[in-house]
């Protein structure tokens, strides 16, 4: 061979170094500590929860907004407070402006178990739970009105 020309690379050594076995224990323990949180749900320790994060009870809370068509010209937005058990409702005119068009309370209305009637004010409705609740109460008493 001639000096000039580089000579052959000889063969290729491989210097593999196998990991420890610290770093396979320090893995299973990671994976296992991550399985822990999982199903104890202990999050709140590692990441505290977003402050306006909303807390679910037993129901949706607050007030909710709903657009809604009032008539086949006009559109309007339903408003729902869950907490006060109101609803009202506003409608836009077309001049810019907002009309309250509508408001009550359902507070009572879900004790009603007959009725078929409208344009019966909050307080009305309240007399005939009362009503329907005497009446109730004197026909699981065996007495009749």
């Amino acid at each position: 061979m001639s000096p000039d020309l580089p000579s052959p690379p000889g063969p290729a050594v491989s210097t593999h170094a196998r990991p420890s076995r610290a770093v396979w224990w320090l893995t299973a323990i990671s994976l296992a500590v991550i399985a822990v949180c999982m199903v104890l749900r202990v999050d709140g320790l590692v990441v505290p929860q977003a402050a306006a994060q909303i807390q679910a009870g037993a129901g949706a809370r607050g007030v909710f907004a709903f657009p809604a068509q009032m008539t086949k010209t006009t559109y309007g937005v339903f408003m729902v407070d869950v907490d006060t058990g109101t609803i009202w409702c506003y409608e836009f005119t077309g001049q810019r402006k907002l009309r309250l068009a509508a408001a009550r309370s359902w507070r009572f209305d879900r004790y009603l178990e007959n009725h078929n009637l409208e344009d019966v004010e909050p307080e009305a409705v309240e007399r005939m739970v009362e009503q329907e609740r005497e009446q109730r109460k004197l026909r699981t008493s065996g007495s009749t009105p």
